[in-house]
């Protein structure tokens, strides 16, 4: 019975399943790619958007309005690429809800890993 209820593989259904995982695995190493960010580009818009409320310079100065620096955010453990590409795209008061792309966000996040040791 269950044999009825699989699909039958034959020459095109196994080119169907091998161009499926071909395109599957592309887009996997384009979303990668993109996912690594611009450290350099991550730090300009990080002076533009972010440097009102946080110190972005690899500093351990602390900052009066109680935003943390990104240098202290790079040293959390649980700041990782992931964590912070999350971070970036939800909403948290009083965190104003800029509206960043996924190149931007990636370059942001690129930038306060690249912290981590200063």
């Amino acid at each position: 019975m269950a044999r009825d209820v699989l699909p039958r593989r034959g020459p095109r259904g196994a080119a169907r399943v091998l161009a499926a995982a071909l395109l599957l695995a592309a887009t996997c190493g384009v979303a990668r790619a993109q996912s690594d960010g611009d450290a350099d580009a991550g730090l300009k818009l990080a002076q533009t958007w972010c440097s009102s409320c946080h110190v972005v310079a690899p500093t351990k100065a602390a900052v009066s309005n109680g935003a943390p620096t990104f240098a202290g955010v790079a040293r959390m453990k649980s700041a990782t690429r992931m964590s912070l590409i999350v971070f970036l795209q939800t909403p948290h008061f009083p965190m104003p809800n800029f509206q960043l792309g996924n190149d931007q966000i990636s370059n942001v996040v690129a930038y306060i890993l690249s912290l981590r040791d200063k």
